[in-house]
């Protein structure tokens, strides 16, 4: 099972690098990039299994601090809103909108990384 963990966190861990990497190139055109929805929806999806997976307490591991997961899960709730709605009305987008994305997704690294 904790390979089918990292396997998870690996998969996580991309999905938030092709937004974060996406965003970051298309900071300056009011554009999202083609893969940003599908990177949020894997590190959604990812992330909401492995912490079924701790709180459900296989193999090796602690269960999850709920208050960290609930931040991270509404940060991840809202970027992925905002890429959804990015890439349905293409035409709404501003650079605005993309550099809120870029900068909730690096709160949401952070969150993983610093809160202990």
């Amino acid at each position: 099972m904790d390979t089918v963990y990292g396997l998870l966190v690996v998969l996580h861990l991309v999905g938030w690098a092709i937004v974060l990497g996406g965003c970051l190139v298309t900071l300056r055109q009011p554009a999202f990039p083609k893969g940003a929805l599908h990177g949020a929806l894997t590190a959604l999806v990812t992330g909401i299994v492995m912490t079924g997976l701790r709180a459900a307490e296989v193999g090796d591991l602690e269960p999850p601090d709920n208050a960290k997961i609930a931040v991270k899960l509404v940060v991840a709730l809202v970027v992925t809103g905002l890429v959804w709605f990015g890439t349905r009305r293409p035409d709404r987008v501003s650079r605005g909108l993309v550099g809120a994305t870029l900068g909730l997704t690096l709160l949401n690294v952070l969150v993983a990384v610093l809160w202990r």
